[in-house]
């Protein structure tokens, strides 16, 4: 035996291999080789894989069906695309079972109505509804929904828009939930529960598939409680 060294005659544990789309770790040293430096496309690519192989099967089905487009619409925005999560009528089912169990567990039999938000709300917002056994509202842009409305306007990064709802479609009192694809500056999700409010309904939470969480769009909604099944940078 050495001097200050020991040694065991029980076998060195077995060593566990990293996954294969984890970064490695490379030491930062004066002339050491440079650190791993991937596009934006590739991290989002990885950090979805981490995140599916650390989830439920479910939520893995889901993760695996979000597709990201770099420069789109503009310059410099990487893009989430949720069109293969549609085609996929398994990764859909679970997306909507997922969205279902957490409201049945964070609200039970409390909740009225599911307001689906303009546009893409529409694709999640009914066949959730169906799934707990509810009705669905629809909120629209403005000048889409006949009949007497109530609406509010809020602010985009070049402009205004106007959301809308008929005035009928709910009762003092009533509880929703409102639902969109995902969330980003939280600026039409907040116009959303605005509106809700010259109802007088309770919005009890807002919920959507996709969040960009560098964008802070939760921070909007105030004291609206906000759920997503998966959150980006």
């Amino acid at each position: 035996m050495k001097y200050g060294t020991s040694y065991s005659s029980r076998p060195a544990p077995p060593r566990v291999p990293r996954p294969s789309f984890l970064l490695p770790r490379r030491p930062l040293r004066a002339g050491g080789p440079a650190p791993l430096r991937l596009g934006a496309a590739e991290l989002s690519r990885l950090r979805t894989r981490a995140v599916a192989a650390m989830a439920d099967p479910q939520l893995q089905l889901v993760a695996q069906r979000i597709r990201s487009f770099p420069d789109f619409p503009s310059p410099g925005v990487l893009f989430r695309d949720i069109s293969p999560l549609l085609k996929d009528p398994n990764s859909f089912r679970a997306a909507i079972s997922l969205l279902a169990n957490h409201l049945k567990k964070t609200h039970g039999g409390k909740i009225d109505y599911i307001a689906g938000l303009d546009s893409r709300g529409f694709l999640f917002g009914p066949s959730l509804a169906q799934e707990l056994g509810l009705g669905c509202v629809l909120i629209r842009k403005g000048g889409k929904l006949p009949g007497p409305t109530v609406s509010t306007s809020y602010t985009l990064e070049y402009g205004k828009a106007d959301l809308e709802i008929q005035r009928d479609a709910l009762e003092p009192g009533q509880k929703v939930v409102v639902v969109d694809d995902l969330l980003a500056t939280g600026g039409t999700m907040r116009a959303a529960c605005e509106l809700l409010g010259q109802l007088r309904v309770e919005v009890l939470e807002c919920l959507s598939v996709v969040e960009l969480t560098s964008l802070k769009g939760r921070e909007k909604l105030g004291a609206v409680p906000f759920f997503s099944l998966l959150q980006y940078e």
